[in-house]
């Protein structure tokens, strides 16, 4: 054994003691609640970014925020049940889940058999686990009492959990959970017919809340909101599952979501569907505690990662939000109902689990101000050497050149910071290479122009084939590339380790000439400098204002309170009951909010009490 090697078994040894030392299950887990926001039927109407963009200053340093639609919305459920369509279901060990393995493959369900499955199981843990106070099996139970036994079975049992999970369902294959826009919104139609009826329909106005026009149209539907206006990935023509096509999720009770922040450190939104809740808990998406989760992270598998160093990047490991908390790491937790949405923030983690069965749906979305952590993505992806979904510098060359959408100075500056960064790097590290040797021969090759007004198919297509050897980064600006292969390429910053060739064997490739980019460069600046003018003598009265700026332990986040009365002595309940979620399985064109709601349940009997362990 190496000293290397020695010196990780101690300390995997030491992490052992600790781990059972703090592994108490649920047992006075105490989490606090982040917040929930109330937007009115006139704000929800309007553009979701807009009403993002208003609660962000307060909802952003919880890193999740729940949203709460007004009273009315009840959108028809659009899956199609009856399909016999399968989808593949990931098995998670939740016994061996702090322990960073991989998920194998569980069984293939159509989504109407995955829900029967789903109840099943829960019945039988149900019938097996929970007790009333008087020692007698029960079908209904508290959400604490769920969320206890979930940590018991990941911290302190020996017996083995298994559960199936239908996570990251194709919405484009499977079926969206909400209706498909007539005009264009969603990504999968944004290639309409021309006809009279197809215009007609573009150019309507805006359908009001509740109507079958606005599930369809609303960019609150999570087919549309990646393309509304204001996000940036409305210049991403071509679909990308989970990015710009919604992905759907069908739980289990106990699946789980495991710690995660989301791909190039996007914004997130989910909706729940149907069925048992979700919990969720959230870290704060700043530098520093998400530097705190991923230390945490780090010292209780330091051995894994030292074979898989993105281990936390492959979203198969869960731990007690308690170990945050000794780290004194802030996390804070949201219980999402049905018809409700939970909205991550860039850079946040998050994970969580299902306490019974559901289904739910979740998109990616970015407004101007994601720049920052877009490119802090980056830089993180190329010490991975993680390919992205998608090139970080030709998004911010798309958004200047869409600098019709910049309405804020605020923004706009990130961008033109963003922009005096990746161009000051760029052409710095052109004139070394030059400077050593390597020749440009841009002029004596055709290459294909670099498209700046939007990501088509065979943009990102072309994309694919310029990704760095060494760190994965789309080479979007230029490339340098070698006589010894027709296919390797490298960016400006690892060439010297592409190959063993003489430096006169290489030769770059440039797509965007220092001209250019100055040029870029100047019309956002002179954009920027016009809309500090115009902003000095405006009145920004229209934020949202709460009592409590700082997450203080002694403050309840905004619409806390409000949010646990709604759902006092709300059960779980998989029973034979009018009011059971066995009752109310979903079906195509269903309204879900109905009457009989899972959101709305309540019971006066006593909860279920603590299982012996």
């Amino acid at each position: 054994m190496t000293r290397e090697e020695e010196k990780l078994l101690q300390q995997a040894i030491e992490n052992s003691k600790r781990m059972t030392q703090l592994q108490r299950g649920g047992r006075d887990l105490v989490v606090p609640f982040g917040p929930t926001f109330f937007p009115t039927v006139e704000e929800f109407e309007k553009s979701p970014l807009d009403y993002i963009e208003k609660i962000r200053p307060v909802a952003q340093k919880y890193g999740v925020c729940k949203i709460v639609p007004p009273k009315g919305w009840n959108p028809p459920f659009s899956v199609d049940m009856k399909s016999e369509k399968k989808f593949q279901t990931k098995q998670q060990l939740l016994h061996r889940i702090q322990e960073g393995l991989s998920f194998g493959d569980g069984e293939e369900y159509s989504a109407f058999s995955y829900v029967q499955m789903a109840m099943k199981q829960t019945q039988q843990y149900f019938s097996e686990n929970v007790k009333d106070e008087d020692g007698n099996p029960t079908m209904t139970a508290t959400l604490e009492y769920l969320e206890n036994c979930y940590w018991d079975i990941v911290e302190i049992s020996h017996e083995e959990y298994t559960v199936e999970y239908g996570n990251d369902v194709d919405s484009h294959e499977f079926g969206s959970g909400f209706p498909r826009s007539e005009r264009g919104r969603g990504i999968q139609n944004v290639h309409l017919t021309s006809d009279d009826d197809t215009q007609s329909k573009m150019t309507a106005k805006e359908p009001k809340f509740g109507t079958d026009e606005f599930y369809k149209e609303s960019y609150w539907n999570l087919n549309n909101i990646p393309n509304c206006p204001g996000s940036i990935l409305q210049y991403i023509k071509v679909g990308i599952n989970g990015i710009n096509v919604p992905w759907m999720y069908f739980g289990n009770l106990f699946s789980t979501f495991c710690w995660h922040n989301e791909d190039n450190y996007l914004y997130s939104i989910n909706y729940h569907h149907w069925g048992a809740p979700k919990l969720w808990y959230g870290v704060p998406g700043t530098e520093k505690d998400a530097s705190g989760l991923e230390q945490v992270f780090k010292s209780y598998l330091s051995m894994k990662m030292r074979d898989v160093p993105d281990l936390l990047h492959h979203i198969t490991t869960m731990f007690s939000p308690r170990l945050l908390q000794i780290a004194e790491v802030p996390v804070y937790k949201l219980i999402q109902h049905p018809g409700e949405f939970v909205v991550t923030f860039p850079m946040s983690f998050h994970g969580g689990f299902s306490l019974g069965p559901n289904v739910g749906e979740a998109v990616n979305f970015a407004t101007n101000d994601w720049i920052v952590q877009g490119a802090a993505a980056s830089e993180r992806y190329r010490s991975f050497s993680r390919p992205s979904v998608f090139s970080h510098d030709r998004l911010t060359f798309t958004m200047a050149y869409h600098l019709e959408d910049q309405k804020s100075h605020r923004t706009c500056k990130m961008l033109l910071d963003e922009l005096k960064r990746i161009m000051d790097e760029e052409i710095s590290l052109r004139n070394k290479l030059l400077k050593n040797g390597i020749r440009d021969i841009s002029k004596q090759v055709e290459l294909p122009q670099n498209r700046f007004d939007e990501l088509d198919e065979d943009s990102a297509d072309y994309d694919d084939k310029r990704l760095c050897f060494a760190c994965k980064h789309i080479c979007f600006l230029s490339c340098v590339a070698c006589r010894c292969s027709k296919s390797k390429v490298s960016c400006l910053r690892h060439s010297h380790f592409m190959c063993r060739c003489p430096t006169q064997d290489r030769f770059m490739m440039v797509w965007c000439t220092t001209e250019e980019m100055k040029k870029n460069y100047k019309r956002v600046k002179e954009h920027t400098e016009h809309l500090k003018a115009q902003e000095e003598n405006v009145n920004h009265a229209d934020k949202f204002e709460t009592e409590s700026t700082d997450n203080d332990d002694n403050f309840l986040a905004p619409g806390v309170l409000e949010d646990l009365q709604r759902h006092e002595r709300y059960v779980v309940n998989v029973g034979d009951a009018p009011s059971s979620l066995q009752q109310h399985i979903p079906y195509s064109g269903k309204r879900l909010l109905h009457v009989g709601d899972q959101s709305m349940v309540h019971s006066n009997k006593s909860s279920p009490r603590k299982r012996k362990m």
